[in-house]
């Protein structure tokens, strides 16, 4: 097993924040983003939803379940993880499930593949509660890291085979994956 590095940050899951504590996680810092932030990407989209003549999709509800998360326990959709990142400068590009991890080039420089974020089912409290979470994998100084907020601390991989059999599991089990990427891809 590669060596555990002490200096990598991770946070661990409150509520449904992962997205926050993926984010933060995949930047590796603490207040990358806070959740006043995604809270205001959130409202801006939802804005952007009804200016553009969607607002059918209003009901009462939406005052505690917003259209891209819920108010009080967060839970941020993908549209929200694309504009964070957006804004830092990245971007996202969905793969291609059909392919498998074995098509990631998880060697590629950092200046150009960031890191990975998966967004899986998980099923709580006996398969009772369905929902959808957040992981970020990063390589940090040549190793690769998952940084999923479940866990008590960040968990090294091996080697890159073993970080793409993860991906392929998590593909396996319904997951999709995102690379973020820290140049414009054509």
């Amino acid at each position: 097993m590669a060596p555990k590095n002490s200096n990598v940050y991770h946070e661990r899951q409150r509520l449904q924040f992962c997205l926050l504590h993926t984010l933060n996680s995949l930047f590796q810092q603490k207040d990358a983003f806070t959740r006043a932030n995604l809270n205001a990407i959130s409202e801006k989209l939802a804005l952007d939803d009804f200016s553009n003549n969607d607002s059918s999709s209003w009901t009462p509800f939406s005052i505690l379940f917003k259209p891209h998360h819920n108010a009080l326990t967060g839970n941020y959709d993908i549209n929200v993880l694309i504009a964070a990142l957006e804004e830092k400068g990245k971007t996202v590009v969905w793969h291609d499930r059909r392919n498998g991890g074995s098509s990631i080039d998880l060697d590629a420089p950092e200046d150009v593949l960031m890191g990975v974020v998966i967004n899986v089912l998980v099923k709580r409290f006996a398969g009772i509660w369905k929902s959808r979470h957040w992981i970020a994998l990063r390589k940090i100084d040549g190793v690769w890291y998952n940084l999923d907020s479940d866990l008590s601390m960040p968990e090294c991989f091996h080697d890159t085979e073993e970080v793409r059999e993860f991906l392929d599991s998590s593909i396996a089990h319904g997951g999709e994956v995102l690379l973020v990427m820290n140049q414009k891809q054509s």
